[in-house]
């Protein structure tokens, strides 16, 4: 029996097929389009403050214990990775919600072999807007006071050293929320139900967060990642669930 954590990659990796497959390619255009704008925005910016944020978060050593630096700096490096990754992909989603929401339905009907949602119409599109930005208000209110909670955390000398680790477990959680809400919304399941059924497949989540953090940190590759995620977490929501 295969263990519940190696479901994620295989999910990930079917999703891939799909976004990829003639009959979806058309509804990855426009995630696509927004992943490619946002993230080359996020590869300028950071460019530009990378330095400055390590410098900020490091902290001052006595001179007697400079060597010291050489083995902290790596790890501020892997910690500022992290956070501006991490909270970055958020907000990409947020704009990118509705056409997310609307591929993870497609995804749905090729998956299962009947087409239970309404047929495409531009209207239909723009009708999710607030429903999907509701949904990703909600997120967002999960997410922040935890991410803050680790910041102020990797602000304070010496604990600061298990700020990084702390971010991968909670990012890695946070990528399972994000992508499996949107075919949870889809169905209609509210917000509380969907986080406790994550909570009963706990190791399936975090296999699949895992995997789909890792390959979305990888640059150009990211890009293509995003909506093969939306598709392999509603493969994850489609079998799990059934």
């Amino acid at each position: 029996m295969q263990a519940p954590v190696l479901s994620g990659p295989q999910y990930l990796r079917e999703g891939l097929k799909l976004v990829l497959s003639p009959n979806l390619r058309l509804f990855v255009l426009l995630p696509l389009a927004v992943n490619l704008l946002l993230f080359g925005g996020l590869i300028y910016f950071a460019g530009h403050q990378f330095s400055v944020w390590v410098d900020a978060l490091m902290p001052t050593l006595p001179s007697w214990l400079s060597f010291l630096t050489y083995i902290l700096w790596p790890l501020f490096v892997a910690l500022v990775v992290l956070m501006v990754f991490f909270t970055f992909t958020l907000v990409a989603n947020v704009i990118a919600a509705p056409f997310n929401g609307f591929l993870a339905e497609k995804v749905e009907v090729v998956v299962r072999g009947q087409d239970n949602f309404p047929a495409f119409s531009w209207a239909e599109l723009v009708a999710m807007v607030p429903r999907t930005f509701g949904r990703e208000m909600r997120k967002l209110g999960y997410f922040l006071p935890r991410a803050i909670g680790l910041f102020i955390l990797s602000l304070i000398p010496v604990v600061n050293v298990v700020a990084a680790p702390l971010w991968l477990i909670f990012g890695v959680w946070m990528m399972a929320i994000q992508y499996i809400d949107y075919p949870a919304d889809n169905n209609k399941m509210s917000w509380q139900d969907m986080l406790a059924w994550l909570r009963q497949k706990r190791w399936q989540s975090l296999g699949f967060g895992g995997i789909t953090y890792l390959a979305l940190m990888v640059p150009v590759v990211n890009v293509l990642m995003m909506p093969a995620a939306v598709a392999g977490a509603t493969l994850f929501w489609v079998r799990e669930r059934d």
